[in-house]
């Protein structure tokens, strides 16, 4: 299949397409699932500051036997922990949360684009990790079009990754093709949509969703299989998390088949243009900051 299992940064370094996500997951939850996502052949393992889990995440992987080199780490820097030199401490917390030395794409969680000055020194403080090696790529996640041009304008380094709201009901084109045009990769959370509308307005989910069904019938996948190759073939990153292993192992097994460019399109025309994750623009420390603990 044409499909890589990994892709290549805009600096060179190399990220396997598939991560594993514990966003929301509970910290004792998140030890066994890490361990049943590298037992299964996961190698990318996406965290966060924000959710609390950095250290389960490190001690499965130390406890894997799975080589650190093999085991891509990406993790991101709350928006409590902005600025340059709050930012440099906020790297010291998750290495020392994670057990590693090095972090593999440290990105910026959110935009924060109310207090964006300390967007832009946080974004130095990644450039400075990056050069002293303490980091291996860094990136942003949920910066829009708007966010990207403003960071662009100041930074040294283009991000090499955004990580965005991306699934068959909300796919952000413009966003997307703003980051390609720029060698930024666009890495989608929320892959087989979490929170998600019908286009009549109502709640629904993307799992039910008849046209992606009767895809996954056609080749003998299920739907959240054709979720991740829909992204895959269209050269994005994705982060489907779950606690289940056979679920995990599922979302892993996509590699073997291929979504012709008719269904593609079809996948394509099931966008809503709705949200499910909070707007951007509505992040600020008000509203969404909490002190990230040292340990």
């Amino acid at each position: 299949m044409p499909t890589t299992t990994h892709l290549t940064l805009n600096n060179g370094v190399e990220m396997p397409t598939l991560g594993f996500g514990v966003f929301q997951t509970p910290p004792d939850e998140t030890r066994s699932a890490a361990e049943a996502a590298l037992a299964a052949g996961y190698r990318h393992i996406d965290t966060a500051a924000a959710y609390g889990n950095e250290r389960q995440v490190g001690e499965a992987v130390a406890k894997s036997g799975v080589d650190r080199a093999d085991v891509f780490l990406e993790t991101k820097i709350w928006i409590s922990d902005y600025g340059y030199e709050q930012t440099l401490h906020g790297f010291d917390k998750s290495v020392r949360k994670l057990g590693v030395d090095q972090i593999d794409l440290l990105i910026l969680h959110q935009a924060l684009p109310s207090e964006f000055g300390k967007t832009l020194e946080a974004y130095r403080a990644l450039e400075t990790l990056l050069t002293d090696g303490k980091v291996r790529a860094i990136g942003v996640s949920n910066f829009m079009i708007d966010h990207l041009t403003a960071l662009l304008d100041k930074a040294t380094v283009v991000p090499a990754v955004n990580q965005i709201e991306v699934h068959p009901y909300f796919a952000q084109r413009e966003v997307q093709a703003f980051g390609a045009e720029h060698g930024i990769l666009t890495q989608a959370w929320s892959p087989i949509g979490g929170i998600t509308f019908y286009r009549d307005g109502s709640h629904g989910s993307t799992l039910q969703d008849p046209v992606i069904g009767e895809i996954a019938k056609a080749h003998a996948k299920t739907p959240a299989q054709v979720m991740l190759r829909w992204h895959l073939q269209q050269g994005r990153s994705a982060i489907p998390k779950s606690t289940r292993p056979e679920r995990i192992a599922e979302n892993l097994d996509v590699f073997d088949f291929e979504l012709t460019s008719e269904q593609l399109a079809a996948i394509d025309g099931l966008d809503t243009g709705r949200r499910g994750g909070p707007e951007p623009a509505d992040i600020t420390l008000e509203t969404f900051g909490r002190p990230i603990p040292e340990a």
